[in-house]
Parts: C-alpha cells; structure tokens; sequence
C-alpha cells in the first residue's frame, strides 16, 4: 500500500478511535468522581457478548439503527442536515401498519405495497423540507425539526378511534397487520430468539448506497453539489434539483427504518412504538463518518451499549451510563474529525512543499539535500 494510502486509512480511522477512547475516559472519570468503580461496568457489558439472547437483541437493534443513519448519511453528503429522520421514520411505520392492517392481498403482492408505501410516506414527508428550501430558502433544519413535530401531532390523530386507532388494552394501535405482510424471522435456537427477516435490506441498502455514491454519475453530481454548489452548477448540474432529489432519497430510506421491527414482530404500530430513533442516527452515522463500513460499526456499538446496559441494574450501577457514553461519543467526535481534519490538512501542506521543493532543486540541478545530480556527475 502507498504512503499515502496508508494516510487515509489512518485519517479515516483515527477519528472515530479518538472519540470512543475520549467518551470511555471521560464515563470512567464521571464513575470515579460519583464514588463508582471505573472499570467493573465495561467489564460487566462486556460479557454480555458471549450470550447468544443479547447478541440477537443487538443486531435487531442495529438493523434498525444502521437504516436510519444511511438516511442521515445521504442528506450529509449532499449538505444537508436531514434532523427530520425521526419524524419520516415514524409517520411511514404508522402508515405501513395502517396499510397492513386493512388490505389483505397474496405476501408476494402484500409485502412489496409496504415497503412502497414507507419508502413512499417518508420520501413525502422530507419533501416538504426539500421543497421549502429550493423554492423559499428555508433552511432545512427548521423545516424538519418543525415537520416532526406535527409528524407527532398527526399519529396522534390518526391513531385516534374515529380514525384508524384501535383500542388494545391501555394503548392504542392501528391494529394487526394482516399475516401476508409479516416477515419470517431467522430462528437460532429456542432460547437464542430470532433475527429480523428484513435484516438482509439493511445490508441491501449499505451495498446499494456504496454503489449509487461512488460508482455512478448520480452519486458523483450528488458529492460535487455538496461540496461546492458552485463548483457543480459551473459543470451544468442543478444544485436545487440535486437538494430536492437528495431530501426525497434520505426521507424514503428513513422510511424503511421502521420495518425490521415492525414487519418482523410488532406487526402493529402503537404509542410505545420506539421514538427518538432518527435522533441517534444521527451520533450513528456521525461516528462511522458516513461511509456504509463505518455506519455498521457505530450502529452495533450503539446497539451494544443499549441492550448489554440493562445487565447493570442487577449489579447497582445505573444503565444510564451507557447514555452518558453515547452522549460523550457524539460530543468527542466533533472535536476529534476536526483535530483529524486539521493534522491531515497539515500533512498534505508539508507533502505539497516537499514535492515543490524537490521540483525546484531539480530543475536547479541539484538535489534537495544540494548534492549534485546523477547527470553532472556522467558529464564530468
């Protein structure tokens, strides 16, 4: 490997390192100032691993939180800061149960109408943002964090009983889905549990979302009007059609975010359907720097860090320090991609000012260390 691939490698890796290792740091410190062991709840997370049980609950988990952050990691890669993820991923899974529970159609048909109809509700859903903010200018932002919260406000409404709400025991619900549109899990064992059947689309998506951003004409116009508006325009490419497309392609994956689980075993949507989802994509997508490889990890670990923290309880530590470290994880990486940033910026001034130099002694005949060249030397 070139040296100079060896330095992306390191610049790539060396951020998402800083911040766990920072977060891990500063959780032990808030442990050993609070009187706690520093140590023991690491450890304690840790064996958690080897159960078979958790480690389902985690790549359950995972599967829904990688989805989500691809959502968050397309809007990044074009600019923009789709915080309405959490508001699209909802409103679609709302929709899907709705659809599922009143039509009944063959699963060969009823199946593919879901995943339609969430891909659908939240492409809608982030088009409104899209769209205010290539016709209006509103930042999109605004735009999504107020969408989420009449997102909110209408599954309230439509899960009302005068509306699609039905009543199931102290909550309410949409009701069923018919069992056409279920998805078989993958069965581990009888006391292991079962993986989400549609854990193979999260691995779809990663693969599909590698392969549009840097293997075809689309995802090289996508980057370039990120980086520079400008830049891309100059080149014939419409900067606000790109924002437009890029909010509708985010909002329909954060579409799908909901699925795993809800086609895979809540087979209904209701008030204690999981919230704030679109929210942790966001540390998620942050961490793994928005690329597909890094996007799993970061989701696994955040997986990791909420199903083996409920072990801590029966040890009298609060799970809550699993949230402090993702808190601190999200806060660290900030700070350690920009001191990445700026050391890799460094080194690429100093590699430039050695090859000039070496391009200019040279040219003057001598070497850069001012040793005669090989071709003075024949001459003599």
């Amino acid at each position: 490997m070139k040296k100079f691939d060896k330095e992306r490698v390191l610049l790539a890796v060396a951020g998402p390192v800083m911040a766990l290792v920072a977060a891990i740091l500063l959780t032990s410190v808030v442990l050993l100032v609070s009187g706690r062991n520093p140590i023991e709840p690491y450890v304690i997370m840790a064996e958690q691993i080897g159960f078979s049980d958790v480690q389902v609950l985690i790549v359950n988990q995972a599967s829904l939180y990688y989805i989500a952050a691809l959502a968050v990691a397309l809007g990044f890669r074009m600019n923009l800061f789709n915080i309405g993820v959490d508001g699209q991923y909802r409103l679609a899974a709302m929709m899907t149960a709705v659809v599922g529970a009143h039509v009944a159609l063959p699963a060969f048909l009823q199946v593919p109408l879901l995943l339609l109809t969430a891909v659908c509700t939240g492409a809608f859903w982030a088009g409104i943002a899209g769209l205010l903010k290539v016709t209006r200018g509103v930042s999109e932002v605004v735009a999504t964090i107020m969408l989420n919260s009449i997102a909110t406000a209408l599954i309230l409404y439509l899960t009302q009983k005068d509306t699609w709400g039905v009543q199931s025991g102290n909550n309410m619900t949409t009701g069923e889905m018919h069992p056409s549109g279920w998805i078989p899990g993958i069965g581990l064992g009888a006391d292991t549990g079962e993986l989400y059947g549609l854990i193979f689309l999260a691995v779809l998506l990663g693969v599909l979302y590698w392969l549009v951003l840097n293997r075809t004409r689309f995802g090289f116009d996508l980057r370039a009007s990120g980086a520079s508006p400008e830049a891309a325009a100059a080149s014939g490419v419409d900067a606000k059609r790109m924002t437009l497309t890029a909010m509708l392609i985010s909002g329909g994956v954060a579409g799908l975010s909901g699925l795993p689980l809800l086609l895979g075993d809540a087979h209904t949507y209701g008030l204690s359907f999981p919230a704030g989802l679109g929210f942790t994509a966001i540390g998620i997508a942050l961490l793994g720097r928005n690329h597909p490889g890094g996007i799993a990890f970061a989701a696994l670990l955040w997986a990791f860090l909420d199903k083996a923290s409920q072990e801590l309880d029966f040890y009298d530590y609060e799970k809550e320090i699993a949230t402090i470290m993702q808190g601190l994880i999200v806060f660290a990486v900030v700070i350690s991609y920009e001191v990445v940033r700026v050391w890799g910026l460094r080194r690429q001034q100093k590699r430039v000012g050695e090859e000039l130099a070496a391009a200019a002694a040279s040219a003057a005949g001598t070497s850069v260390n001012g040793d005669k060249t090989e071709k003075e030397v024949a001459a003599r």
